[in-house]
Formats: C-alpha cells, sequence, structure tokens
C-alpha cells in the first residue's frame, strides 16, 4: 500500500510543478555553467541620453570659435580642447574642417552633436571624447577622419563585473570576457578562469554603456587599460564612411590588462564608404574583451571594416580576450568574430528574450562561444530533491548578514550554487558593490531553495493530509537516502513502454537500455525524432523488446561502437540513414537467450508469408509480422557498417549503398529446424540441410544419410534457410535467414553493392565427443534467400553477394545446400528506352557447402531473376548477342536465335539494337559509312546497280555518251559551218593572203599592220632582245645601228631605249603569280603569261604610237606626224620588232637602200619550240615588198607556208632531231626553188651574249655564182653574224653596200649545219618532259570523225571524272578533296576547256584553244594519277594484302577488288584524248595537206 502512496506522490508533484509555472519560474533564474561559476546577471539598461538640464547648446562663434552659426552652417577652423561635456544642437550644419581636432582628454566627456542639417568631418580632422553622439540628416567622415573613444569610457553600469579583480592583470569584459593569464596551471585549465565578465546584453540592439577597464599587476598602481567609450549615431539619411570610428580599449602595457572595448551603434537610412568601425579590446598582459557594435542601416553600399576582437595577451599569446558582437538589426544577424586570435575565454550568449532576437549566428575566426543552459539547474534541483532529504544541507544560517562555509570537502550539486556565491561574497573587497550583489544573489538563492521545499511539504499535505504530510514524508525516507529502495519493483508495476518526443537526439558516449523485463505483454516503445538523431563515440540504444524510431531528418551512426539493437526493430520515416564504418544495426539482439520477447520465425511454413511480397505501408512496429528488422519510408540508406537481422525487409525506400565496409547479413540467422532440416545417423553425423538444392549426405564408417530436402520456389523464394536440426542441442546449427529489398508494389531504385550482401548457412563450431544423445558432427545450414525488387542494380569488383551453404563438420557431416537469390526486376525498360538494369562486375555466389569429401558437399542454389521480354536474356534481362533474336518471353540464352544469313549484305554486320531484337530480319549496318543501306553499295554502286549492274550499265554508258557525241558534233558543225560561211563572206577579193595555209603565211598576223606604201620608206627592222619572258623580258640595245645612225639622234635614241626597256620589264609579283600558277595549274599560268604579255605589247604600241614624241628622229615630218616608229610583234607574244621609215623630207636618194644591199638578211622565227608556241616565220607587208624585188610574192608564200609546216614539228628538247627535217626540207624544197631568183636561205642561231637567251632563224642571201668548193669557208658577215657556209656548190659575194645589217647589235650568229646540229644545246620546259603526249603532229584528215571521237571522249571523260569521285567518296572525303586539289581543279576544268575548244568561233581561235583543252587534259593527268594512289592506299591497306584477282570482263562485280577500273579508265581517256588533240590541232592549222608532201614539184605545184 505504502508503494502506491509513493507513485501516486510521485504523480502528484509532477502535476504541481507542470501546473504551476510559477513554481518554476520562481526558482533562480541564474545560468550556469558545470563546473564552472554562473554567468553574472545582465546588466541594466542605460538611460536614454537626454539633453544635460544644467547646460544650454554651445555658441558656434564664442564658444567653439569657429565661423557662422549652428543654425546656419557653423565651421571649426581651429583645434579646441574641451574640459566638459559639450551639447551642439541647432538647425543649420555643422563642418569640422580638414586638420581641425577637437579633444576632451577627460574619460567619460561626452560631446553631443544634435543638428537639423548636415555633419562633416573633413580629412585628417579628429573628435575625441569619452562619448560622442550625433544626431543629423546626412553625415560624412573624410578619409583620414576619425571619431576617437579609445580607453576613454567612463564607469560601466552599476552591478557590472567587467573589471577583473586582483592583481593578476586580466582583461576588462563586456561584449566578451577579458582573458586571464594563468600562473599556476596545476589545478586550473586555462578554459576554467577569465578577467572581467560579460554585460550589456539586453542592449545587444543598442549598445550605449562604456567598456571596462583592465585589472593590474600592482596594488599601489593601477595599470590596467581603460575601457571603449560609446559613439551613437542616428542619421535620418545617409552616412558617408571614409574615415575612423573607435571605441576600442586601451592597451595595458606589460604590467596591466587590457580594457576592453566599448560600444559604437549606427543608425540610418543608408550608408557608403570604406571605412572602419571598431570595438575591439585592449592589448596588456591579459587582453580585454571586444565590445559591442549594432548597426541598424537600411541601404548598406559598401563595406566597411568592423572590428570586435579581444586584445592580444602579453603573458599568454594563445590566450586573447573573447570577442565581441556585431549585431546587424536589419538582417537580424549576430556575428562574432575573434579575427583569427587564438583564444580560452568564451563569449557568452546569455538568456534569450521572448521576442525574436537574431535568426544568423555567425561564430567565425577563432571565436570562443558558450551557451550557458538556464533550465539545467532546475533539473538538476528537482532530481537532487527527489533524491535527497531537504534537511540534509550543507549550509546554516547564522544571522541574517553572514553564512559559513561548507564543512565538506566535497559538496553536493544541488549545493553548488550556494557555494559559488559564498565564494563570491568571500573575494569581493568590503564594502564593494560587487560583495552587496554576491550577499543578494546568496539570499535569493536561498530563497529559491525555502520555496521548492515548501511547494514539496504542500505536495505531501494534499496527498496525506494536513496533519500526517510532513511525518510521512519525514517517516518513509530518513534524512539523507532516497525515497524508493526497490526500482525494480516500482519499475515492473507499471505496465507499457518508453515513448519519447524530441527534435534533435545527440549521443555521445552513452547509453540507453529499454528493459522489457521479458513480460510479453509489453508494448512497442517509440523513439520520435523530429530532425536528427546522430550517435557518436560508443553510444547505444538498446531494447529487448519492440523498438521503433521513427524520424524526419536524418539518422546517423558515426562509426565503431554506435549501435541500435532490439528484438524487433523498425527504422522509419528518415529522408536518410546512414551507419558507419564500425556501427551497427540489429534485430534480434546477439547472444541473447530464448524468451518470450524473441520474435518467432516461420520455420515450418512452406508458403510464404504474404508481408514479404506485399508488405502493410504504415510502417509500424507489429508482433505479427515477419520481420525482425526493416527499414521503411527512408529515401537513401548508406551502410558502412554491419545491418544484421533474421529477415531484414527494406520498404518503400528509394537508393541503397553498400559501401566496401558495410555489409547487410542474416548469415546463421534463420532456422535450426526448418522444412529442408538435416537428418542424423545413430552415431550423431549429421547430413546438410537444404533449400535452394538438397543438403548434403552425411557419412559415418560407410554409412549415409541424405540431406534435407530442396523446397520453396526459384521463381520467387522467400524462405528462410533450414538447419541440421536437432534443435534443442547447443551445437546445432542455423540456416541463413532473408533479406528482402523493395516490394512488388515499390520496387527499389537503385542499389549499389560495393560490400557484401550474405544470408549464408551457419557452420558447425565444433565436433563434440558423444554424451548421451549430443552429436558428433551436424551437417551444415543451407543457405537462406535473398530477394530483390529493383530497377537498376550495380555491383562493384570488390563487392560479394551469397547464400552459401555451411560447410558440414569434418567427421562427415554434409554440407548445407545453397540459397536462393532471386532478381524480380520491375518495369524493365525495351525497345528504344532500354538501357542496362544490372552492371555486375563482383562475386554472386549460391554454392553448396562443403563436406568431408566430395560426396558430402550440398548442392547449389538457385540464382534467377524475372523472365526477360523480348530481345532480352539472362539472370539481368541483357540484349541478346549481336546476331541474334529472341521473340518468346524467358531468360534462357538459347532462346536468342542465330539470325538468318541470307538476309545479311557481304559488306554489312549485324548490329547491338537498343532493347534488343525481337523479330527477323535482324538489323544490320554497312561496315563503313561510305556504304549505304540497305544493300550496302557505294554511292558508284548504287548508281551502277540502279540501271541493272556493271554490264549493263556499261553498255547504256556507251550508248548514252555515243548519242550525246553525235549531238554535240552536229551541233558543232552547224555552229562552225556557219560561222565560216558568215567570215567568206565579208573576204574580201583580191586579198594577197594565201588560204591554204592562214596561220603560218602571216600577212597580216603580225599584231600592228602596215599599209603597202609604207613599205617603200622602210628603212630598217631592229628585233627585241629576250623573249618577253618574266625572267627576261623585251629590250632594246642602246646602241643605234649604223643602217639608221643617219636618220636618229643617237642621244634620245637612248632616252628612248630607256623609256622601251622600262615599260617592257615586269614587276616582280607577276613573275611570283606565275611561279605559283605553273606549279598548281599549268594552263592558268599560261593564261597568265599571255595576258601579261598582250598587256606589256599593248602599252609598247601605244608608247609609240601616241606618247612619244618621236624625238629621236631627224625627220620634222616624222616628228611631227608622230610617225616614223612602229612595233609589232609575232601572234604568239614572243618575238616584237621596232621598224624605222623616212619621213619624207631627207631629199636623199639613197635612201632607202635597196634589197640586194640589205642582203644577207637574217629574219628570226617566233616561239621558242614549245608546244603552245611553236617555231614560226612572220611575214608581213614590209618583208614581203621588200623580199618581192627579187622573189616573186606566190612564191615567197609558199615558201614561208611549207617553211612554217616543217617548223610546227620542231619540238624544244629534241632540237637536234626535230631541226634536221626542217634543213633537209629547205635544201630539197626551199633552195631549189629560190635559187631560181637568185636568194638562198639558211637554218641559223643568234645569240647576243652567252647568258642570254638563244634564237633562231633563217638567213636570206643572194646567189651571184657557183664556186664548187669541199672546205667550209667561214668569214665574218658585215652584219656581225658568223655565217658557215658548209654548201659544195654555193659561193657568196657581198658588196660594200650589203653592210645595211638589222642585226648588227647581236654581238653574234652562226649558220646552222649537220656538223654544229649536233652542238645545239637543249632547253627543256615542262612540257618537253611529256612531249611523248602532247606535241604537234602532221594533219591525219577526216576533221569531222577527229571531232566525234573527241567529242565522245571528253563526254566520257567527265562521266568516268563523276564515277570516279563517287568512288572516292565512298572512301572518305579527304580523297575526294585529294583528287580535285591536287593539281587544283584541273580534272573539273577540262571538259569547259573542251567545249570551248570544240565551238569556238573560227580555225585559228579553234586552234588556239583547243591547245589550252589540251593542257588542262594533261594536267589533270595528276589528278588521275592521285585519284588512283588514294584507292590503292585504301583499298590495299583495307584488303590486308589479299591479292586482287586478274580481270575478268564478263565477271565485274564492282566489288572492292574492282577499285582501279575508273581512276584506270579515266587516265586511259586522258591519253588517247592528248593524241586525238594533237591531230585536231594539226588538221586546224594545216589545211593544205600538200604542205607536207615530200615530192617538191607536187609542192610547188599546189
Amino acid at each position: 500500500m505504502m508503494r502506491l502512496y509513493l507513485r501516486f506522490a510521485l504523480f502528484i508533484v509532477l502535476y504541481v510543478l507542470t501546473a504551476n509555472p510559477k513554481l518554476i519560474a520562481s526558482w533562480d533564474e541564474t545560468p550556469i555553467r558545470y563546473n564552472n561559476p554562473p554567468t553574472p546577471s545582465p546588466a541594466p539598461a542605460p538611460e536614454p541620453s537626454t539633453k544635460p538640464d544644467d547646460e544650454s547648446s554651445v555658441s558656434c562663434v564664442d564658444d567653439l570659435h569657429g565661423v557662422g552659426s549652428l543654425d546656419t552652417t557653423c565651421k571649426l577652423v581651429a583645434d579646441l580642447n574641451l574640459t566638459r561635456d559639450h551639447y551642439l544642437s541647432g538647425k543649420g550644419n555643422l563642418d569640422v574642417l580638414p586638420g581641425v581636432r577637437l579633444v576632451c582628454n577627460i574619460p567619460g566627456c561626452t560631446v553631443t552633436v544634435n543638428i537639423s542639417g548636415n555633419f562633416s568631418l573633413a580629412e585628417n580632422s579628429t573628435v575625441v571624447a569619452g562619448s560622442f553622439r550625433l544626431a543629423a540628416e546626412n553625415a560624412d567622415f573624410a578619409f583620414g577622419s576619425a571619431v576617437d573613444t579609445t580607453g576613454l569610457g567612463g564607469e560601466p553600469p552599476s552591478g557590472a563585473s567587467g573589471t577583473p579583480e586582483g592583481v593578476e592583470g586580466a582583461g576588462g569584459g563586456y561584449g566578451g570576457r577579458g582573458a586571464c593569464c594563468l600562473s599556476d596551471t596545476t589545478g586550473k585549465l586555462p578554459g576554467d578562469v577569465w578577467g572581467g565578465d560579460v554585460y550589456g546584453w539586453s542592449s545587444l540592439e543598442k549598445p550605449e554603456v562604456y567598456g571596462s577597464r583592465g585589472g593590474s599587476t600592482s596594488n599601489e598602481v593601477d595599470y590596467g587599460g581603460g575601457g571603449g567609450g560609446t559613439v551613437g549615431m542616428e542619421i535620418l539619411g545617409r552616412v558617408g564612411l571614409n574615415g575612423s570610428v573607435l571605441a576600442d580599449g586601451a592597451s595595458g602595457g606589460v604590467k596591466g590588462g587590457g580594457g576592453s572595448g566599448g560600444s559604437i551603434f549606427v543608425m540610418a537610412h543608408k550608408m557608403e564608404g570604406n571605412g572602419r568601425l571598431s570595438a575591439s579590446g585592449g592589448d596588456g598582459y591579459a587582453g580585454g574583451g571586444g565590445g559591442r557594435v549594432s548597426v541598424h542601416i537600411y541601404s548598406r553600399h559598401s563595406d566597411p571594416k568592423i572590428f570586435i576582437h579581444g586584445g592580444s595577451s602579453f603573458g599568454c599569446q594563445e590566450n586573447a580576450g573573447a570577442s565581441g558582437t556585431l549585431y546587424d538589426v536589419v538582417s537580424e544577424s549576430l556575428t562574432i568574430n575573434n579575427e583569427n586570435k587564438t583564444t580560452f575565454t568564451d563569449t557568452l550568449l546569455l538568456e534569450f528574450p521572448y521576442h525574436r532576437l537574431f535568426t544568423n549566428l555567425y561564430i567565425k575566426n577563432m571565436a570562443k562561444v558558450a551557451v550557458p543552459l538556464r533550465w539545467s539547474r532546475v533539473q538538476d534541483k528537482l532530481d537532487l530533491y527527489m533524491g535527497t532529504n531537504p534537511a540534509n544541507d550543507n549550509f546554516t544560517f547564522v544571522d541574517a548578514n553572514s553564512l559559513t562555509p561548507p564543512p565538506l570537502r566535497v559538496t553536493n550539486q544541488r549545493d553548488a550554487d550556494l557555494v559559488h556565491f559564498w565564494d563570491k561574497y568571500r573575494k569581493a573587497p568590503e564594502g564593494s558593490t560587487r560583495k552587496t550583489e554576491a550577499q543578494k544573489q546568496v539570499l535569493e538563492a536561498m530563497f529559491h531553495r525555502l520555496h521548492v521545499d515548501n511547494s514539496v511539504k504542500l505536495v505531501g499535505k494534499l496527498l496525506f493530509g494536513i496533519s500526517e504530510g510532513s511525518e510521512v514524508l519525514n517517516r518513509v525516507r530518513p534524512a539523507g537516502q532516497p525515497l524508493a529502495d526497490d526500482w525494480t519493483c516500482l519499475k515492473n508495476m507499471v505496465f507499457g513502454a518508453l515513448r519519447m518526443t524530441v527534435k534533435v537526439f545527440l549521443m555521445l558516449k552513452s547509453r540507453m537500455f529499454i528493459d522489457g523485463g521479458g513480460v510479453t505483454m509489453l508494448g512497442t516503445s517509440m523513439l520520435d525524432i523530429s530532425n536528427l538523431l546522430v550517435l557518436k563515440e560508443s553510444s547505444v540504444i538498446q531494447s529487448n523488446g519492440n523498438l521503433g524510431v521513427h524520424g524526419q531528418g536524418l539518422l546517423h551512426l558515426r562509426g565503431a561502437g554506435d549501435t541500435i539493437e532490439a528484438q524487433r526493430l523498425i527504422l522509419s520515416l528518415f529522408y536518410s540513414i546512414k551507419v558507419g564504418a564500425g556501427a551497427a544495426l540489429r534485430g534480434p539482439l546477439q547472444n541473447v537467450s530464448t524468451g518470450g520477447l524473441t520474435p518467432k520465425l516461420y520455420c515450418q511454413r512452406e508458403d510464404c508469408p504474404v508481408e514479404l511480397l506485399h508488405p502493410p505501408e504504415d510502417c509500424n512496429v507489429n508482433s505479427s509480422l515477419p520481420f525482425t528488422l526493416q527499414i521503411c519510408r527512408v529515401e537513401d540508406i548508406t551502410v558502412e557498417g554491419l545491418i544484421k537481422g533474421s529477415v531484414i525487409h527494406f520498404h518503400l525506400a528509394r537508393t541503397v549503398v553498400v559501401r566496401s565496409s558495410g555489409t547487410i547479413t542474416a548469415d546463421g540467422m534463420g532456422c535450426k529446424g526448418g522444412v529442408g532440416t538435416g537428418r542424423f545417423l545413430r552415431s550423431g553425423i549429421g547430413s546438410g540441410g537444404g533449400h535452394g538444392g538438397k543438403g548434403g549426405s552425411g557419412c559415418y564408417n560407410h554409412t549415409c544419410i541424405e540431406g534435407g530436402d530442396s523446397y520453396g520456389s526459384a521463381d520467387l523464394p522467400c524462405e528462410l534457410g533450414s538447419g541440421s536440426g536437432n534443435e534443442e542441442s547447443e551445437d546445432s546449427v542455423a540456416g541463413g535467414g532473408i533479406i528482402v529489398i523493395g516490394s512488388l508494389e515499390h520496387p527499389l531504385t537503385s542499389l549499389s553493392l560495393e560490400g557484401s550482401i550474405t544470408t549464408d548457412g551457419e557452420t558447425p563450431r565444433k565436433t563434440l565427443k558423444t554424451i548421451s544423445n549430443a552429436s558428433l558432427g551436424p551437417g551444415g545450414g543451407s543457405g537462406g534467400t535473398v530477394l530483390f525488387f529493383l530497377r537498376s542494380l550495380d555491383i562493384a569488383k570488390s563487392a560479394i553477394l551469397s547464400s552459401i551453404g555451411g560447410n558440414g563438420s569434418l567427421k562427415g557431416g554434409g554440407g548445407g545446400s545453397g540459397g536462393r537469390i532471386h532478381f524480380h526486376w520491375s518495369d524493365i525498360p525495351t525497345g528504344d528506352v532500354y538501357h542496362h538494369i544490372a552492371n555486375v562486375k563482383g562475386r554472386v555466389y549460391v554454392r553448396g557447402g562443403l563436406g568431408a569429401s566430395e560426396d558430402n558437399v550440398g548442392e547449389a542454389g538457385t540464382l534467377t531473376g524475372k523472365a526477360c521480354p523480348e530481345g532480352l536474356y539472362g539472370l539481368y534481362c541483357e540484349e541478346c548477342p549481336v546476331g541474334t533474336y529472341k521473340n518468346v518471353t524467358g531468360s534462357d540464352k538459347t532462346l536468342c536465335n542465330l539470325c538468318p544469313a541470307k538476309d545479311l549484305p557481304h559488306r554489312a554486320v549485324y548490329v547491338t539494337v537498343r532493347g534488343g531484337v525481337a523479330e527477323a530480319p535482324c538489323p544490320y549496318q554497312c561496315v563503313s559509312d561510305r556504304y549505304h543501306m540497305p544493300h550496302c553499295y557505294t554511292t558508284l554502286e548504287e548508281l551502277i546497280y540502279t540501271f541493272g549492274g556493271p554490264w549493263l550499265f556499261g553498255i547504256l554508258l556507251v550508248v548514252v555518251l555515243l548519242l550525246l557525241a553525235l549531238v554535240f558534233s552536229v551541233a558543232r558543225m552547224k555552229f562552225i559551218s556557219g560561222e565560216e560561211v558568215h567570215g567568206a563572206a565579208t573576204t574580201h577579193h583580191g586579198s594577197q593572203i594565201d588560204h591554204s595555209f592562214p596561220f603560218l603565211e602571216s600577212l597580216n598576223e603580225v599584231m600592228e599592220t602596215s599599209r603597202v606604201e609604207e613599205s617603200q620608206g622602210h628603212m630598217h627592222r631592229i628585233y627585241f632582245l629576250g623573249p618577253n619572258t618574266f625572267s627576261e623580258p623585251w629590250h632594246l640595245s642602246h646602241t643605234p645601228p649604223d643602217e639608221i645612225k643617219e636618220i636618229v639622234y643617237e642621244a634620245a635614241f637612248n632616252g628612248f631605249v630607256d623609256e622601251i626597256n622600262a615599260i617592257a620589264a615586269y614587276q616582280w609579283w607577276e613573275g611570283a603569280i606565275y611561279i605559283m600558277l605553273s606549279v598548281l595549274v599549268y594552263p592558268l599560268a599560261w593564261s597568265w603569261q599571255q595576258s601579261r604579255r598582250r598587256l606589256k605589247f599593248q602599252k609598247l604600241r601605244d608608247f609609240v604610237r601616241s606618247e612619244y614624241d618621236h624625238s629621236c628622229l631627224r625627220s620634222c615630218r616624222s616628228r611631227a606626224l608622230y610617225e616614223g616608229l612602229k612595233v609589232a610583234a609575232t601572234p604568239d607574244l614572243m618575238l616584237a620588232h621596232l621598224d624605222f621609215f623616212l619621213g619624207g623630207d631627207e631629199k636623199r636618194n639613197d635612201l632607202p637602200p635597196p634589197v640586194h644591199e640589205r642582203f644577207p638578211m637574217p629574219l628570226v622565227f617566233g616561239g621558242d619550240g614549245s608546244y603552245m608556241a611553236y617555231y614560226s616565220l612572220q611575214s608581213d607587208d614590209n618583208l614581203t615588198s621588200l623580199l618581192s624585188q627579187l622573189v616573186p610574192p606566190t612564191t615567197w608564200f609558199r615558201f614561208v607556208a611549207g617553211l612554217n609546216a616543217q617548223l610546227r614539228l620542231v619540238q624544244q628538247g629534241k632540237l637536234r632531231s626535230t631541226f634536221r627535217s626542217v634543213m633537209r626540207w629547205i635544201e630539197t624544197h626551199g633552195n631549189p626553188a629560190l635559187k631560181r631568183n637568185g636568194v638562198r636561205v639558211d637554218l641559223a642561231r643568234f645569240q647576243t651574249s652567252p647568258s642570254s637567251s638563244c634564237q633562231y632563224g633563217i638567213l636570206v642571201q643572194t646567189i651571184v655564182d657557183e664556186v664548187p668548193s669541199n672546205e667550209t669557208e667561214q668569214q665574218q658577215h658585215p652584219w656581225g653574224v658568223q655565217i658557215d657556209n658548209t654548201s659544195s656548190d654555193l659561193h657568196f659575194t657581198h658588196s660594200p653596200s650589203s653592210s645595211i645589217n638589222h642585226f648588227r647589235h647581236r654581238d653574234g650568229g652562226e649558220i646552222i649545219d649537220i656538223g654544229s646540229l649536233q652542238f645545239l644545246k637543249e632547253e627543256k620546259d615542262v612540257l618537253s618532259l611529256i612531249s611523248f603526249l602532247i606535241h604537234n603532229t602532221k594533219p591525219v584528215g577526216h576533221q569531222d570523225l577527229v571531232g566525234l571521237v573527241i567529242s565522245v571522249l571528253l563526254l566520257g571523260d567527265l562521266t568516268l571524272m563523276l564515277l570516279t569521285l563517287l568512288k572516292l567518296y565512298s572512301i572518305s572525303m579527304l580523297d575526294v578533296f585529294l583528287a580535285l586539289f591536287i593539281l587544283p581543279l584541273s580534272i573539273i576544268f577540262l571538259f569547259p576547256a573542251g567545249v570551248s575548244a570544240l565551238f569556238s568561233h573560227g580555225p585559228r581561235r579553234s586552234a588556239g584553244r583547243t591547245r589550252v583543252y589540251a593542257l588542262w587534259n594533261i594536267t589533270s593527268l595528276v589528278n588521275a594519277v592521285v585519284a588512283f594512289v588514294c584507292g590503292y592506299i585504301h583499298y590495299h591497306g583495307s584488303s590486308a594484302g589479299k591479292k586482287i584477282p586478274s580481270l575478268q570482263p564478263w565477271n565485274i562485280s564492282m566489288d572492292e577488288n574492282e577499285w582501279w577500273i575508273f581512276p584506270g579508265a579515266l587516265f586511259l581517256c586522258k591519253v588517247l584524248q592528248s593524241q586525238l588533240v594533237n591531230w585536231h590541232v594539226a588538221n586546224l592549222e594545216i589545211q593544205d595537206y600538200s604542205l607536207y608532201s615530200d615530192d617538191s614539184e607536187l609542192f610547188w605545184q599546189s
């Protein structure tokens, strides 16, 4: 009965204390710090600043010695030393000019400025005072300015303990405690002592009190630094802070403590600038604490530097003063920043107000903060009161004003406050305010104690009556003893379980044990953690019953020893659970005896409990469920430690990550018996348990017993592993447990396994000797079950996933069978959305346990997965191998059938299809991008096979080319014939041009025509030196020939020659362009050279014709009429000459000289013997008119035509062989006919100097008589040319008048005969190297047929070029680029050049353009060769050295082996074109075929 009273009394006590908050509120509210004295009470709020009653506003002029008025603008222009407080008030502005100092060095001296206008502190100006208060519209503090209250603080508020006592030289305190340097380090730690204490917490938002003075190291002299003053500014508008506002504590030096920082309060609408606010502690023997700063700024456009750190300690450098406080009213943030000064001294955060003070707390840069717990003393008092008698007190009253010290050395925790206050009272100086305050605190503490004692007595009276209440309390428990002796009795009398609801639960080196005492009716204990549950440093939560831990935040077991375990454990509703390395979650408990609270396993059930597949979603602890450890409704689970249980379930989770050190295990946590339990022989040898397979047989002395049976389903297993049997024996072993991750309705999103997940069977620990019925050697337990409901799985290389059977005993026990592992994939993606659902690199085991021999090994278990959809196979539902398809549901690899080989092109390979291939035919792709689906043909082959294959395509191509060529030729003939008819209609009768050879006779082909009458006044012809190239342009010699000295002024002639040579010279860039084009595109180089030659000739002709004043001529008439000089050139623009004519006013009968006086007459060939400029003799009107005096014009014309026909065949580089036919023709056809007219011609060579170019021509001479001679006669011709006469029947006579010489300016020359022919210097150009392809030839006739064939070849060339490029495109674009641009675009320009040549108007233009066409054709051979090389490199490399079979025209497949066909055909086509073009040019230029007749009579008759 008494126990019931006690229980009821306890309830009433708690009820009364809870229902009467005044009881608790009446206790001492002073916060404490365990093992340290409590924090002093906060100082009262300071009095509001008001204008002194005895002081009126000072005058600007009289008192401040300024200029102006405070009601308008007052300017302080001189320094002021103040000796008392000053109050400045007015409606105007106050300006402190640069360099002015306003100083009041008296501690606590106040300067108050209250104006309606603006306040400005100019550069380098200073205000020094103990307190500075400013109220203005705007304020501006310039660079170098300062408001300095350092060390000038007045007295701190009454009751404040900021100034330290004693002579330890401690620092003053205010916002933070002052430091104290220990002299005795044996009994105390640095953090246990400090100097001046904190105060002013209640005025955190608007600090207005002074800092405290530091302590001294001497009783005689106060060395302590003064406390900081106060600065208060209330500005309506803007504050521009570029100076300094200082309220620092003063330094105490090495003999005194530093003063604490003061107060700074700034309130304004807007602040700008990068100035400084500082309320730091002063340095000293021990540093002072920081002060307090508060800013109330609505708009801050910059961040001034704000300092609140403690002062440095000279006596203990590692222990600076504590940081002060910085409070931002707008952002409601509190900052404690010690600027990286190390300290052991605290900044206290005292009692928190009921209204919201700050929402952000920043502790920075080595600041140290302590928060005294206000409720801790209340809790201690109540607990201690419940454990002791109030009569057992350590203190007794002696009288009203004195206390006796406690007699015991060890003080009860209940009496700690009294001891502290007594010690404080004892140390305080007599008569000081601190002693009075300490006495007051002692009295208040005693009052609270008496109040509580009375309250408890009141409770006793309510319980036991007024008369018996106090007696019952005193009778039940003697003084100094607990209220209850038998706590177990009291505990067992209360049925139920623990219910705890907290926001944050942090455990450090602690243990919580919830003991159910084995009572089966005990309810489930619940821990409801709102935010955070952290176990650290071997903390343990343990229950021998059911335990549920619910939360909404984070559950973190930090490391080794941290454990949560219960017989049945449920963790739910956390967003994240992290089990650190060495930590553990267990359910059921480890190594506990079986009792009423041990979960019962469903060992004898052959069916699967429905809760394993369809668990409830409420996540509550239910003893009827099969789970022993469940984690439910948790987003992310990270396992670095151990999770162990019999039936482990992860339900409604998103991700599970098992790190390399983590383990989820149910090893040996299954049944000792079970459905597949092992069997025993009489000898005690047992077989292994069965599950996924049969257990291994147990054998002894050749007698065996079968292992346990296999049971359960491989498709969706959920059974416990079976043990060895004989469950009553201590040495029996159990099978593996069950681990279920996910559920059918809520599969796990992803599982990442780096550690291990195991449900292995147990192995016998040892073999016992036969004692009674004990077994000698049991078999191993079977593996359990691992069931995954997953969407994705990642098993790292280091991971282990196993359900292995336990090993049998060495005496013959059978091994347990393997368990079952099943992957039940959820929503297996297929088709285009497929992705790999599993990445397995680690080890997965389901093998049976080992036995004494191979016959005792348990069978392997099952490793299965959900049946895969079409296209996927295997345990992890991967795509069927490439080249197979699967059109049924299942996981067996044999369901993936081979794709039909007939559907695969020979250039194709099967490809991996996302989601696998579900139907035949299987998708494939070509082996290279150059092949195109579906037949893997190249672009060219697609074209060919579109028209029926290679043969049909070739036939169609030839037919089309022939038809196009016919159309081409018909159009060309009509086009040309119309032009010829039109040209014939415009030809005048009586023309002297022999049309039998219109291009070579060239009466009008010279580019400067002359009238016939002009030839009668022709005086002399000077040939330009040089072939008109960029390296050797045309030029004239400065020395006039003798033939024109009588008609020119020599000096003027030299000037004329200079101008001519300057015009004829080329610029360097013209030659550079020619060189580049010659390397890249030779046809363009030729065109460029001809265009520049034409331009030079045009300039020369225009200059001579109209620009030059003819001042070099003696004839007045020629100078007046700009006549007497003519410049002309051959059509190839390589040879030019300058003709001189008489003006008609010379009045000399011997001028011009007759033609026989001009002999021997050298005639120079135009051209250089190349394909584009063959040698030719140009005969204009002047030359024809002169020679007509001896030779009839028709004879001369025919001779020139025949000679030019022979010269066409002369090739540069082969002069020795080709000149021989020319010399032979001259001797057989030319000279015999000319001899009748007394004229002979010889082939001659002209060269002015060894370094100049060599020119060839003929010498025309007269024949006087025939003088047979066998010796070679050499004589110096009067013209300056060496003439070698080798004729045996001719000799020359030279009249004195033969000194008229056109070539006197040439330094030398010689007639070429058979003997000197072999010494000719062979000069070769680019075209001479390929003269076997491109050269001038004799006409073959059949002009229309040749044109038709050229048209066919031109169209064929275009077609083959396109086909070749298509072939190269099938290789790569790089090959196409190379074929096109080496040489650049020559292969493209050929067709336009050919069309232009075939459709040119007139034979001459057609012949010229055909030659250009020939150049493009030869140049494009390089492109064809490049195409061939590209094909060879590619196909030779790709064929890996395979031999290309011989060409069989009847079996062309256009495969890789025929890559050479189109480049080869293109090359052959171009070679044929070159020969036909040669014929075509000959047919155009030589229309009179008798010119090549070997019969001289036939030649002259035509």
